[in-house]
């Protein structure tokens, strides 16, 4: 079998610990009436089979898998879920169930999964995040009613796709220089504008459903956050996009960060608006803009170098002549050169050195650079040196190209993944049999 640690992680795809960052507040999940008083659910911890909810394949999902389910969404949105939002959060659990059975199908069809330890290290973050050992998350868990295997299971599911899709797609990613330079070029341009503190919640447009018919489920979920459930629980509940991991939170965010499509919308926004369902890229979008703050005043600029040196006794054309190849190197990615410049050119990646820091005569051609230019041959003590932009930072708090291109390679790779379940959707049999109409084949 195929172990986990054979592949190369992607360190992309967020913590399950930020998923599940459990505040135990007492020994029953409330539900919280039409009135607004709670209702205590006081159902027995059940141990038996009741009856099938699903059937993906030939794996049964018993309705007591569902309510476990339930139980857990509860729990992790803060034990209250408003009884109008309660058929919304069944449909989403059984989803949920169903999506966890097709992704460790899929696995196993290729045999892969995850070694039991990172499973168990999830947890133990888990109940690291409460102050608990595993030990007291499991009985707080059977407290409320909720086996540790549900949580357990859950985190095992999203480990083995995440590892999964990272394995078989990640080296087909590629985030070009001209991408990252659209995403800059956007963001200089809007780097004297306000920064948005942003939140999003992402739902699925499935082939059974249509994207009007995701926008109208998006309008029912921004009724169900005008009666009072936080926007933080929606995303938990409804969310399939990563960031659902931290409740929708995207963090602090100039509009150019954002696809441009979401860009547009977050600039006509107030802080406190919810927007109205965006379709984009099969998911339908639905963004909160909670601050807004003014643009970061413009500090010193910074230089990342790689830099070659070379003996004297050189000439400045012979030295001109080797240091023109290092833009053909990878020395800005910091590895060992992948074309030779010969054996007495030393070289190294400095980086990112503020302006203030540098010595002539290096500062002067520093910033007259372009990225991916290289400077002229500079003749200094008893040698000759040149430096390659490999990235700038004109101290106007905007990302890194690093972190610009890690931004970009996770959209990507979050788009592949929910194409690969839609594929494996289509390939398998899913009869959903909850209800009282009878099977309901979910693939049609």
């Amino acid at each position: 079998m195929i172990k986990s640690s054979q592949l190369k992680k992607s360190g992309l795809f967020c913590s399950v610990a930020g998923v599940l960052a459990i505040a135990f507040a007492g020994a029953s999940l409330p539900v919280m009436a039409q009135d607004g008083s709670q209702q205590a659910n006081q159902e027995p911890q059940i141990q038996a089979l009741e009856s099938v909810a699903a059937v993906v394949n030939d794996k049964v999902i018993s309705t007591f898998d569902l309510r476990q389910r339930i139980q857990l969404i509860a729990l992790t949105s803060g034990g209250q879920i408003p009884e109008s939002a309660m058929a919304q959060v069944q449909a989403k659990a059984l989803q949920d169930l169903i999506e966890e059975q097709l992704k460790l199908a899929e696995a196993e069809s290729v045999d892969f999964d995850v070694d039991p330890e990172e499973v168990d290290q999830e947890l133990a973050g888990i109940a690291a995040n409460s102050g608990n050992t595993i030990e007291q998350l499991e009985q707080q868990l059977n407290a409320v009613g909720i086996s540790i295997e549900t949580l357990r299971r859950q985190i095992r599911t999203r480990l083995v796709w995440q590892q999964l899709v990272a394995g078989r797609y990640s080296s087909r990613v590629r985030i070009s220089d001209s991408e990252i330079d659209a995403v800059m070029n956007r963001l200089r341009a809007e780097s004297q504008d306000e920064q948005y503190l942003v939140s999003e919640i992402c739902l699925p447009v499935r082939e059974n459903f249509s994207t009007a018919q995701i926008e109208q489920a998006g309008m029912q979920i921004i009724q169900q956050m005008q009666q009072g459930t936080p926007f933080e629980a929606m995303a938990r509940q409804f969310s399939v996009c990563s960031s659902a991991a931290n409740g929708g939170d995207l963090g602090w965010l100039r509009a150019g960060e954002m696809e441009p499509e979401l860009g547009n919308v977050v600039r006509q926004m107030a802080a406190g608006n919810v927007s109205r369902p965006i379709a984009l890229d099969g998911t339908v979008r639905i963004l909160a803009v909670r601050e807004t703050r003014e643009a970061a005043e413009q500090g010193v600029k910074s230089y990342e170098l790689g830099y070659a040196s070379a003996p004297a006794s050189m000439s400045r054309e012979e030295v001109a002549e080797i240091t023109s190849k290092l833009p053909q190197t990878n020395i800005c990615a910091g590895d060992a050169l992948s074309i030779d410049l010969g054996q007495d050119v030393d070289f190294e990646l400095l980086p990112m050195i503020p302006a203030s820091r540098m010595q002539e005569p290096f500062r002067a051609p520093a910033e007259q650079l372009e990225r991916g230019e290289v400077s002229e041959p500079i003749r200094s003590g008893d040698s000759w040196h040149a430096i390659l932009l490999c990235a700038k930072d004109d101290g106007l708090g905007l990302p890194s190209r690093g972190q610009i291109e890690d931004r970009l390679f996770a959209q990507e790779l979050d788009l592949i993944s929910r194409r690969y379940l839609r594929d494996v959707e289509r390939d398998s049999s899913v009869q959903i049999l909850l209800g009282n109409n009878g099977p309901q084949n979910q693939n049609g």
